[in-house]
């Protein structure tokens, strides 16, 4: 990826939300690296603080800072967003990377070497309201309360950018069938109708499922019977993506798959590495002016919503 000249001769601030390992610690090295000052985030602080020192090994720390934070409480994004107001007055890279399954996985559970271990876990994790409500909560509304509450943040900087790590899970025209994507018709019109698209519309659609999720009532309606708030969670961001960057045409913001990653939310059954998968978010927080924005990328490859 070629860079404007000028692009980073002024000191830039990041913030990576769920960051204390994974494919989150790995984009706030390679962002780092790059000399972008980056604010490290977790909800832990104890993991928080042991990220920080894994950094020191690498020569980085000095780039970067922890600030604890759970994107699911705004008082904790408040908090965030007054340290960085009082420190540097700007925001320059938001990345949007902290999520959750939203199932609980049986460990025990004896997988044969023939069979696929990280579908086969999938299959028979437990779903229930509340986690499917806690993963919405971690994966869709705390990237959004994050970004609306620090857009005054990144507002005043002069190269803007928000990206939020998705999914092919939510992915709607093509789906995988690992996921059994979104059939239901109705939600596929909705969140896919770029023109009409509103964050009302993206609402609407997740209370819909979760009231059929309560009645028991997914398969018959067509939702996708397993990760079910997993994919709606990454349909929504993806869809409230196209809705921002249409809102702030000044603001370069997108959404990305960064592959299948070996991480904990894989059960480690990825076959890319976490220095793989932080590529391409770390290419979209980068992108020189004039960059596309309002996209969905599979690693560094454009696609459709």
């Amino acid at each position: 990826m070629a860079e404007a000249s000028n692009f980073l001769e002024t000191e830039r601030i990041a913030v990576v939300t769920g960051a204390n390992k994974g494919i989150g610690l790995e984009i706030c090295k390679q962002l780092a690296s790059k000399g972008i000052v980056v604010i490290l985030t977790a909800r832990d602080e104890k993991k928080g603080a042991g990220a920080i020192d894994m950094l020191k090994e690498s020569g980085l720390s000095n780039n970067v800072i922890f600030h604890q934070l759970d994107v699911t409480n705004i008082s904790s994004i408040a908090k965030v967003k007054d340290f960085i107001k009082a420190r540097f007055d700007k925001l320059d890279i938001l990345v949007n990377n902290a999520g959750v399954l939203g199932m609980l996985m049986d460990k025990d559970v004896i997988i044969s070497p023939e069979q696929d271990f990280f579908v086969e876990k999938l299959k028979v994790a437990t779903q229930t309201c509340d986690l499917a409500e806690e993963c919405m909560q971690t994966n869709y509304y705390g990237a959004k309360w994050m970004i609306q509450e620090l857009l005054p943040l990144l507002q005043l900087s002069n190269s803007p950018r928000i990206v939020n790590v998705s999914s092919m899970a939510g992915q709607l025209k093509f789906g995988i069938i690992l996921f059994q994507h979104v059939r239901n018709e109705w939600a596929i019109r909705v969140l896919s109708d770029s023109e009409n698209l509103t964050e009302d519309g993206v609402d609407e659609v997740w209370n819909a499922f979760l009231k059929d999720f309560k009645e028991g009532l997914l398969e018959s309606k067509n939702w996708p019977p397993i990760s079910s708030a997993y994919i709606l969670s990454k349909a929504a961001l993806n869809a409230y993506t196209r809705i921002l960057a249409k809102k702030y045409p000044n603001f370069l913001i997108n959404c990305v798959c960064p592959g299948n990653v070996k991480t904990d939310i894989s059960l480690n059954c990825g076959t890319l590495s976490v220095e793989e998968g932080a590529e391409s978010p770390v290419r979209l927080a980068l992108l020189p002016q004039g960059g596309p924005s309002g996209n969905y990328f599979i690693r560094k490859e454009l696609s459709s919503f």
